[in-house]
């Protein structure tokens, strides 16, 4: 385990300023992130080292984790756990790529979509190859949840 994502280690590094500026929340999230990483990694049979796209991966399901918590939080009148839960997800965030705007999005699956009507492929059927098809084309720059939405939208 050798090579090092360079991700992991751009996190890495904001921890240490993190610890020069005495940014309790910062240090705190980056910690909890890096060590979901480090997790990952040695999780399954063999240790491994997360690519960049996995390690984003992890990162937008920690994001989702804190938004769904900050919600509970909210409807149980805790705000500050809402706010602190609210904070953390910026702060991961910023290591996330620019999501793709909603356009480009269907633009590429209205493609796909027509690639696979092309191939005898069309309304539920064609849902699984079309979210594979526009994933492998997107990469990072889009959420499966919203693959899938805009998949499902414009096969029915």
């Amino acid at each position: 385990m050798s090579t090092e994502s360079g991700l992991k280690s751009r996190i890495q590094g904001d921890i240490n300023e993190a610890l020069r500026s005495g940014d309790e929340l910062l240090k705190s999230t980056l910690r909890m992130a890096l060590a979901a990483i480090m997790n990952a990694e040695v999780a399954g049979a063999q240790a491994t080292v997360l690519t960049d796209d996995q390690i984003i991966n992890l990162l937008r399901s920690e994001v989702k984790k804190r938004a769904e918590s900050a919600e509970i939080y909210a409807a149980a009148g805790r705000t500050e756990l809402a706010t602190k839960e609210t904070q953390e997800m910026a702060i991961i965030e910023t290591y996330l790529p620019a999501a793709m705007d909603a356009a480009a999005l269907a633009s590429i699956v209205a493609e796909e979509v027509a690639n696979a009507a092309a191939n005898g492929q069309e309304g539920a059927r064609a849902m699984g190859a079309v979210i594979k098809a526009v994933k492998e084309r997107v990469g990072a720059q889009a959420d499966g949840s919203a693959i899938a939405a805009a998949v499902k939208s414009a096969l029915n």
